[in-house]
């Protein structure tokens, strides 16, 4: 067996596929939940401003409220839990962090000044700003389910959503916008594994 095939990083991203259907009544427990979000804290983001909130549906009454704003999907009712995960327009507010790097030596204060400065000029673009809080939350999306399927639970993302609709039910701050909705929970029918395209279809090397 090659490395690549014991690997368990490439083993896991195999493995993870859209689940539809769920165990009704499993409850993911809080110390899984809370490893599977510190994995998602755990990704990139552009100079490290971590622009990210996650909103967790997870009681039978939140979930009636999200049903309909997901047109129907069953698996909004039946999976432990949904993740609403949001980006952050007003990122360039979380530079508080650089704080800690120049308290720790690592950073000096001249330098964090002249990122601040780089980070909200680059911000006075409401453009600069959704393109980084959409590109930013799937980092941290991605990893929500790689660490789920790690712990042995499935995950779907979903587009599709009334994204206002979930805004104004769940109070949802105008700073942040909603990125995708992923359940989490137990398959109660296993995926169905999608195609791929094969590597001459998608892979391009020096130029076009």
């Amino acid at each position: 067996m090659s490395g690549t095939e014991k690997n368990e990083t490439l083993r896991v991203i195999s493995k993870r596929h859209a689940v539809k259907k769920y165990e009704k009544g499993f409850v993911l427990p809080e110390a899984d939940l809370n490893a599977i979000l510190t994995a998602a804290t755990e990704a990139p983001s552009s100079w490290n401003l971590q622009h990210w909130r996650f909103l967790v549906i997870e009681s039978e009454a939140d979930k009636a409220k999200l049903l309909p704003i997901a047109y129907g999907q069953s698996q909004i009712v039946e999976s432990s839990l949904t993740i609403a995960v949001l980006g952050d327009l007003e990122a360039n507010r979380n530079t508080v962090i650089y704080d800690q790097a120049v308290e720790a030596g690592a950073l000096t204060a001249e330098i964090r000044d002249a990122l601040v400065g780089q980070i909200n000029r680059a911000y006075q673009s409401p453009q600069i700003a959704r393109d980084e809080a959409i590109r930013n939350a799937s980092f941290a999306a991605q990893n929500i389910m790689l660490a789920a399927r790690s712990l042995g639970y499935d995950t779907c993302p979903i587009g599709g959503y009334n994204p206002q609709q979930l805004i104004e039910t769940f109070n949802i701050p105008a700073r942040f916008l909603p990125s995708m909705l992923i359940t989490v929970g137990k398959a109660a029918q296993p995926a169905h594994p999608s195609g791929r395209f094969s590597l001459s279809d998608v892979v391009v090397k020096g130029s076009f």
